[in-house]
């Protein structure tokens, strides 16, 4: 694999042409979850798979697995149709997934015994792919005696063994530490370019920003509800990378910048149609905001910074610095540009402010810019007793979110209006109610 970019002109492992997938809320309507989807994986190359919650990332992957089908558009593989599992295909999971009652050797083999291979032939090939994949003398061990690092190996050498054209990995790095994902990775990356492992394509789903650029040859960027492919970036640069060349600083940036674009139809909420009470507000914790945006505005940054420095300097991980940058937004403190972050106004004053009026300025901010929290206050004045129970939210969100999914936001949303003091939350009986100075005198 000396050529790392894959020409126009080689075969095509796998293509999706207008993929698409919905599911039935519990009011009956259909929601898309990925919409419109083409895309093709050709030999020779590694593309990463980025974008937010609810992007449909993973449910793409199961689609090009055979393992869900796509309920619109069609999926190709070696250039017949994908109509369940197909030999040649191989997933690594973030889990592991791992057997536990079974030895590596076992766990290795399992892919093999399905196919209908030979045992002598299923342990010479098992005991070939363990020894690649650097788990040599831990054939006969059991998964509760490994460490992550080691258990993501076998999980690795099982999809390895079968010599997949294609091979897909779910973050098959994000539940290791940082050192060990980063030598895993490196590892991967070598058995690639040397050709020992046969495969023909692989696709990386991935949070890691910086992954994705050190590792992949194009970079695809999904947008959210409905999952489609917003931007494909390509990335071509010779392996192995310099994380701290000016190329690839350069394309993380611009990676930063596409993912961090605003979310607009989160906003408005007194002109805004009924769905979009269902944005789906990330998950950031509001110290986690506080640290962020004081960080911020203190020196060396002086309330401008650049995204990846400021990650940096923060110590986060993609996957927890953007969704906090995104509720940030959301709520105008910060304003997102071209993968750099700046203090807007309110934010300044926010950080300028004490403990007690950063709530109030919190809250404000909720009401002017976040739909759903804007739409349980008013529920709340509303009502004679200046209380709603939170079934009553949930069943709005489930017109369009599907259940667990419909309470994360909701949990979030609760969180952030008691932060900012426009609502409370009873969790002894479920019920929203206006802060209680606000509540109307009992009859």
């Amino acid at each position: 694999m000396a050529e790392n970019i894959a020409s126009t002109a080689a075969p095509a492992v796998i293509e999706l042409r207008g993929v698409g997938k919905i599911f039935r809320t519990a009011s009956q309507s259909d929601r898309a979850v990925l919409e419109g989807v083409d895309l093709t994986l050709r030999e020779g190359e590694i593309v990463a798979m980025l974008g937010k919650s609810g992007s449909g990332k993973s449910t793409l992957l199961r689609i090009m697995a055979g393992l869900v089908g796509a309920d619109r558009g069609e999926v190709d593989f070696r250039g017949e149709r994908l109509a369940g599992t197909a030999e040649g295909i191989a997933m690594v999971f973030q889990s592991f997934a791992l057997f536990p009652w079974l030895t590596v050797q076992q766990n290795v083999e399992l892919g093999l015994e399905a196919q209908g291979v030979p045992r002598a032939e299923r342990e010479r090939r098992a005991e070939a792919a363990i020894d690649m994949i650097g788990l040599a003398g831990f054939n006969s061990a059991l998964p509760r005696e490994l460490s992550g690092g080691m258990r993501q190996r076998v999980g690795i050498a099982r999809a390895l063994v079968t010599e997949p054209d294609l091979l897909l990995m779910d973050e098959a790095f994000s539940a290791l530490d940082v050192l060990t994902g980063e030598t895993l990775r490196d590892e991967m990356l070598a058995l690639w370019e040397s050709g020992r492992a046969n495969i023909r394509s692989i696709l990386i789903v991935s949070h890691n920003i910086e992954e994705a650029v050190m590792m992949a040859d194009r970079i695809v960027i999904l947008s959210s509800d409905p999952g489609r492919i917003r931007a494909e970036v390509p990335v071509a640069l010779p392996r192995p990378r310099n994380r701290d060349s000016a190329q690839v600083r350069a394309l993380v940036d611009e990676i930063y910048a596409l993912m961090t674009a605003p979310a607009a139809e989160a906003r408005l909420p007194a002109q805004a149609p009924a769905r979009q009470i269902a944005y789906r507000l990330p998950d950031a914790d509001i110290s986690q905001m506080e640290a962020i945006l004081d960080l911020l505005c203190e020196a060396p940054f002086n309330c401008r910074a650049d995204l990846p420095h400021l990650a940096d300097e923060a110590g986060l991980t993609d996957d927890e610095l953007l969704p906090a940058c995104e509720a940030l937004q959301l709520v105008q403190l910060v304003s997102i540009e071209r993968g750099d972050i700046a203090a807007t106004g309110a934010g300044r004053a926010w950080y300028a402010a004490g403990p007690q009026q950063r709530k109030v300025m919190f809250g404000q901010q909720l009401l002017g810019n976040v739909a759903l929290a804007a739409h349980i206050r008013r529920e709340l004045v509303a009502s004679e007793a200046g209380e709603i129970r939170e079934e009553q939210v949930l069943h709005e969100l489930e017109r369009f979110l599907k259940p667990a999914e419909a309470e994360r936001v909701l949990s979030v949303a609760i969180g952030w209006g008691r932060y900012g003091e426009i609502y409370e939350y009873r969790y002894n009986s479920g019920m929203l109610t206006l802060p209680e100075e606000e509540l109307p005198e009992a009859p």
